[in-house]
């Protein structure tokens, strides 16, 4: 008998990505024992005021970079090739309509996005969806967000054990809120493209090869969109 897989998925603008996203996707993947984690840039972010500043392709180049040397991290161009707004819920049917069943799929997010999720699109239906796995971040400790959210307390729990080594490891039988403990740098894309414009550097906040990427093509430099 097959297992079950279980894969993560970390979705975002990544306008750019940084080290702090690459993080997360690692600790979510070796916290829950995922076979692997998606990484998926998105399209048209509805959540964000303004566009992205850096165009598709370089949103996505800037990815494949950044996870290059990440284990258990892949990339997808699911949500790019979508003419469309980049809705948590569209990304999971997309997922589900290629076979993926909803315990097999962990959402994952820092403890401050996941905060909002009341906001989402599709929401409350979209806790059916999948798993969300939740990141503490530095100004949003775990215990905030059963505070901020104490109607969906009783889905929060700590990840499962990934098993003895060689064994099968054990799948959620439920779909819940995993809660993961774990240092995170407090790095925004914000902060790193104000960094860029105003000249300053930003090496240790975005992998080296992004970096390289940024200065090559002058991405974030002036006040328009980058290309």
């Amino acid at each position: 008998m097959s297992r079950t897989r279980r894969v993560g998925v970390l979705g975002g603008t990544f306008d750019p990505i940084h080290v702090g996203h690459v993080t997360v996707g690692v600790a979510a993947r070796e916290a829950l024992g995922l076979d692997y984690v998606v990484v998926v840039p998105a399209h048209d972010p509805p959540h964000r005021p303004e566009q992205p500043r850096a165009s598709a392709f370089h949103r996505f180049a800037m990815a494949a970079l950044a996870i290059d040397s990440a284990p258990g991290l892949v990339l997808s161009d699911t949500e790019l090739a979508a003419d469309e707004p980049s809705f948590t819920a569209t990304t999971m049917r997309r997922l589900h309509s290629q076979g993926f069943a909803p315990t097999e799929l962990f959402f994952i997010a820092g403890t401050d996005a996941l905060a909002e999720i009341a906001s989402w699109r599709d929401y409350p239906a979209l806790l059916e969806f999948c798993h969300f796995v939740a990141i503490s971040r530095p100004a949003w400790p775990l215990a905030a967000l059963r505070v901020r959210l104490p109607e969906l307390a009783s889905r929060m729990r700590t990840p499962d054990a990934p098993g003895s080594p060689g064994g099968e490891r054990p799948a959620a039988p439920a779909l819940s809120i995993f809660l993961v403990e774990h240092a995170t740098p407090d790095i925004s894309s914000t902060e790193i493209r104000d960094r860029v414009r105003h000249g300053l550097s930003i090496a240790g906040l975005v992998p080296p090869a992004v970096g390289r990427h940024i200065q090559r093509h002058g991405l974030y430099h002036g006040a328009g969109a980058d290309h």
